[in-house]
């Protein structure tokens, strides 16, 4: 178990030590020349959904829906996922409704097991996937929507290595502290709830309260660690999210931070809203649906979003009230862990399905991105609006390894060049295609103040996820940049400028 452990703490910090320049980080590839920018749609694996919901009687019988996190840890892909034991949706939901936190694993991130933990009793066995979480009160354990978790290897108490944030609609009279005075009179507390692991399977509520601010029905969807702070994103809605102007906003995404994943913030960051969302007149029926699923990149956050829409009509009387609501999913990125923005706002990175489909009327993202190979593997789930949990299983989806875009000469017969940021790096490499002896690129290091360096200019002429640049001598210890120049009559197409220290 130690050497695993020390297996894992190295691949994380190896992970933490290289730098990605995505070729859709206008960011840190802000400087560019006669170059467009093509964003990629994930191809959905024939094997799906790779997940499903279980028999009769079990804890996911009802449902099985990634508003969860997959994270490969050794040669193991660990799934962490909503059930639901119920068949249909119970009308009122809260504070009673319960969808446990269910585990799967996987060798290959396609054929998936649900082993028998033996943690929590259910239905008279604890022949189950079911993880167990330990609190008081006993609702704060009870997970009712979306949970994520994340992994610290190099955390000093080993009881806390893995961290996660979870969805408890809590009983008003269970929260210690009582409630404010905003917002509409409820029953329950939209809570947002904090536990710690030390194995990812039995979890202990952090302290005896939610997170968030009192009388707030705060959707809490995401948690990562980003520089100094932890930080929970989340949906948020009118009347307790606003339009900088203070007007009425939809379903839009707020940021929470801690120093400590004890204690944390009561200010929020309006971390996203989809444009037409803040547009005047706003664009009708356009949202954004339960935050993001995020994934750490080290120097970014890259992350799926959903793009809901409203019905087209009002649903008939005795229908469920989301009738009709489509949702795909869009990509999106940070560069300080706060705010997000689009690459191209409105691109489906995964699509719903076509009609007929098992995901043909609206999909979920998770916290759920693993590089594996050539391949950037992402999985997702389905969402039956209609309120009869048809279909709502757990797909995945594939890119290029990193390669969500692309940059590439947007007028052909000129030339063309991007700069990044400046940095400092011990090796560098590209996730390059297109090119051949006949059309190579010209690579070059600059100073601060972008004036070539002498020794510093070389041709590359090969395609691959990680083509090093080699270069005549060691990199300089001060800052740089790099210039990449596309000939005429370029086809070449960069996905990403890897920084190694």
């Amino acid at each position: 178990m130690k050497l695993c452990l020390s297996l894992l703490v190295a691949a994380f910090s190896a992970h933490a030590a290289e730098s990605t320049f995505f070729a859709f980080d206008d960011h840190n590839i802000a400087w560019q020349h006669n170059l467009k920018l093509t964003l990629e749609t994930a191809q959905k694996h024939p094997a799906n959904p790779v997940l499903r919901n279980g028999p009769p009687g079990s804890p996911d019988a009802g449902h099985a829906i990634l508003y969860g996190t997959v994270l490969k840890q050794g040669d193991t892909f660990r799934m962490w996922y909503l059930g639901m034991h119920e068949a249909e949706i119970v009308k009122g939901q809260a504070p009673g409704w319960w969808r446990p936190m269910c585990y799967a694993e996987s060798k290959d991130g396609i054929t998936w097991t649900k082993p028998e933990l033996g943690l929590v009793d259910f239905n008279g066995s604890k022949k189950n996937n079911i993880c167990l979480i330990e609190g008081e009160p006993h609702s704060m354990t009870r997970v009712n929507d979306f949970l994520s978790v994340l992994f610290e290897p190099e955390e000093p108490d080993p009881s806390k290595r893995y961290k996660c944030a979870y969805i408890a609609h809590m009983p008003i009279e269970d929260v210690k502290g009582g409630r404010s005075k905003i917002g509409p009179n409820e029953k329950r507390w939209g809570s947002f709830v904090t536990a710690t692991s030390a194995d990812g399977l039995t979890w202990k509520c952090v302290g005896d309260r939610p997170a968030n601010a009192e009388g707030e029905r705060f959707e809490v969807s995401g948690l990562y660690r980003f520089g100094d702070f932890y930080y929970a994103t989340g949906q948020l809605l009118s009347p307790w999210s606003w339009r900088p102007d203070g007007s009425e906003i939809g379903r839009d995404m707020l940021a929470y931070r801690s120093p400590d994943f004890v204690t944390w913030s009561k200010a929020k960051a309006l971390s996203y809203a989809r444009p037409g969302q803040l547009s005047n007149p706003p664009v009708k029926g356009q949202q954004m649906h339960m935050g993001a699923g995020l994934w750490n990149c080290g120097n970014v956050m890259v992350g799926l979003h959903g793009m809901w829409q409203d019905a087209a009509e009002k649903p008939p009387a005795g229908k469920s009230w989301n009738l009709g609501v489509r949702v795909d999913l869009g990509l999106m990125i940070s560069n300080d862990g706060v705010h997000f923005r689009e690459p191209v706002p409105g691109f489906q990175v995964i699509p719903r399905g076509k009609e007929g489909e098992w995901d043909d009327v609206a999909i979920l993202q998770g916290h759920a991105f693993v590089n594996e190979g050539d391949q950037t593997m992402i999985w997702y789930s389905h969402w039956d609006t209609g309120g009869v949990l048809e279909n709502m299983d757990i797909g995945l989806a594939t890119l290029r390894r990193d390669g969500f875009g692309s940059l590439s000469p947007k007028v052909t017969e000129n030339d063309a060049h991007f700069i990044t940021s400046a940095f400092t790096a011990k090796q560098i490499a590209l996730n390059v295609d297109g090119l051949s002896a006949e059309n190579p690129l010209c690579v070059q290091l600059l100073d601060h103040l972008d004036h070539p360096l002498d020794d510093f200019e070389i041709t590359l002429t090969t395609n691959g996820l990680h083509v090093p640049l080699n270069w005549p001598k060691p990199l300089p210890a001060h800052k740089i940049a790099l210039r990449v120049n596309y000939p005429a009559n370029s086809s070449a197409k960069i996905y990403a400028v890897y920084l190694n220290d």
